[in-house]
């Protein structure tokens, strides 16, 4: 398969739509259009900025939330939604890095996120599709099933409820499988819309296209400098983007990798027997349902690879449609196609806490890998805290300025080695290719007027042509046939193929050419 071009597989749909955004409306809201004064600018419209923003507002505090694109947009809107302490097979791992109390410090914040939206989806009688599922982490590759058990040791270790199975419910043929008991899934959307309008009943102040460019720190006032031009004077800042906007200092883009991971939504005449599940194997393979508004779908998630340096990203959802066919039956039909990016830091912990210590009214959330909904929770829970001057007890466990020996030094090095491979490849590369030559519904890499540029040509003949130098570190962007953006092998920023930044650390779009 040409790796430019979209060639609409049977079975797939054309154009990628997330199911959480397609089956919820959306309320809009303005750019920031004047100066603002408020305690607590909290930046990033996700599950984190949201649940942080309704908290603070609880509390008293007054409170505006910034998103540079829409609500919701980001990966809160493409993820699968699970809400679950059992994050592949991590603890064993952990025990060895940071020991048995930290080890269940990192479960316990997790379950206490997944209480809070327990107990916020019944309070409040939200229509979320909220539903308590046990948790499966199969394999189905004997060389795994030591992973498996070592696993199983560290949950009794940690006193996590749980059972070692030698089977799972699905029809797979697995050959060991650890379960975490009383997990739940939901709706993430229609539980954020309730939320939002919380924040608003609150006094909350909620501004979109709007992105935070920088901080002009103040004792004991700062000041959030945006793109529409204006300003928030606040006394804290929480960056809740997915990467941080205030990033430079912290070097987030050196201590973090981006992956992009895909889902289908698939209609099956199957009975699903329950049970949210992730495969232990490589490519994982994960799977659960949805109820939502008389829509029932079956999830099946999977693939990952670094972000711009996968193959053509169209076989990561064939590879996921044939693994839905040989499981859920070939008289399927796939109704959505989607695709999330997560940031990994370099010992799987999420960096949530004061960005620095020399600004210590500054705060930072972000890293989630590909666990967001619970650890954005989290995140939120202990932001609150901090931001209001209480102790956690988690504060030191997720504190960004933390940093371990070991994994940490062989995994900023491995990670910044393929950072300047990528580098030095994209700048060498000699391209012939002629913009003219594009065909429609086709993105390339072209030479226009002698320098490296990227072209797409929309179905009605107009083409756009980009600087394919990314904005961020230089690096030069590649082109993702299967969303149709430009997207950096280095530090994982995304650009539409007009240029406009829809993922971070990037700020500002890429330069656009004409023929």
């Amino acid at each position: 398969m040409d790796n430019n071009q979209w060639l609409s597989p049977s079975g797939l749909p054309e154009q990628p739509i997330s199911f959480w955004l397609s089956s919820t409306s959306q309320q809009a809201f303005e750019p920031l259009s004047s100066d603002l004064d408020v305690d607590v600018c909290v930046v990033g419209g996700g599950i984190t900025g949201i649940t942080l923003a309704y908290l603070l507002a609880e509390e008293g505090q007054r409170v505006a939330l910034l998103e540079a694109g829409h609500l919701f947009g980001g990966t809160t809107g493409h993820t699968t939604a699970k809400i679950t302490a059992q994050h592949d097979l991590i603890y064993d791992e952990l025990i060895h890095h940071i020991g048995l109390e930290n080890s269940r410090l990192y479960y316990d914040a997790n379950m206490e996120a997944l209480d809070f939206i327990r107990r916020y989806v019944q309070q409040n009688h939200i229509d979320c599709d909220f539903a308590e599922e046990d948790a499966y982490v199969y394999t189905t590759s004997d060389t795994n099933v030591l992973n498996i058990d070592k696993e199983w040791t560290a949950y009794r270790q940690l006193g996590i409820p749980g059972r070692r199975e030698n089977e799972i419910p699905l029809e797979i043929t697995a050959k060991a499988a650890i379960v975490m008991e009383k997990q739940a899934r939901f709706h993430p959307v229609a539980y954020l819309k309730h939320l939002v309008q919380a924040f608003i009943d609150r006094g909350g102040l909620i501004f979109e296209q709007t992105t935070a460019l920088n901080v002009d720190h103040g004792n004991p006032i700062s000041s959030v400098q945006t793109s529409t031009g204006h300003s928030i004077n606040c006394k804290a800042v929480a960056s809740c983007s997915h990467f941080p906007f205030y990033s430079v200092r912290g070097f987030y883009f050196a201590r973090m990798y981006a992956e992009r991971s895909y889902v289908l939504g698939v209609r099956t005449e199957q009975t699903y027997p329950g049970g949210m599940y992730i495969s232990a194997d490589d490519p994982p393979r994960s799977i659960r349902e949805v109820d939502y508004n008389g829509e029932r779908l079956i999830l099946v998630g999977g693939e990952r690879h670094k972000t711009g340096q996968g193959i053509c990203t169209i076989q990561y959802y064939e590879a996921l449609e044939q693994f839905a066919r040989e499981n859920f039956g070939d008289d399927i039909e796939i109704a959505y196609r989607w695709s999330a990016q997560d940031l990994t830091t370099l010992d799987k912990i999420p960096y949530i806490g004061r960005a620095s210590h020399t600004n210590p009214n500054v705060f930072v959330a972000t890293g989630y890998r590909k666990w967001g909904m619970s650890t954005s929770t989290a995140a939120a829970l202990l932001l609150k805290d901090l931001i209001l001057e209480k102790e956690s007890r988690y504060e030191e466990l997720f504190t960004p300025s933390r940093f371990h020996a070991d994994p940490d030094v062989k995994t900023f090095l491995t990670q910044n080695a393929n950072v300047a491979k990528h580098l030095l490849e994209g700048k060498l590369e000699w391209v012939t290719r002629r913009s003219e030559e594009v065909e429609r519904g086709e993105g390339a890499v072209v030479q226009v007027n002698g320098k490296r540029a990227g072209a797409y040509r929309e179905s009605d003949g107009t083409l756009h042509l980009v600087d394919t130098t990314c904005t961020h570190m230089g690096c030069e962007v590649e082109w993702n046939a299967g969303e149709r953006t430009w997207d950096c092998p280095c530090h994982g920023s995304r650009f539409s193929y007009r240029g406009d930044v829809l993922e971070g650390p990037a700020k500002t779009p890429l330069k656009t050419y004409t023929e």
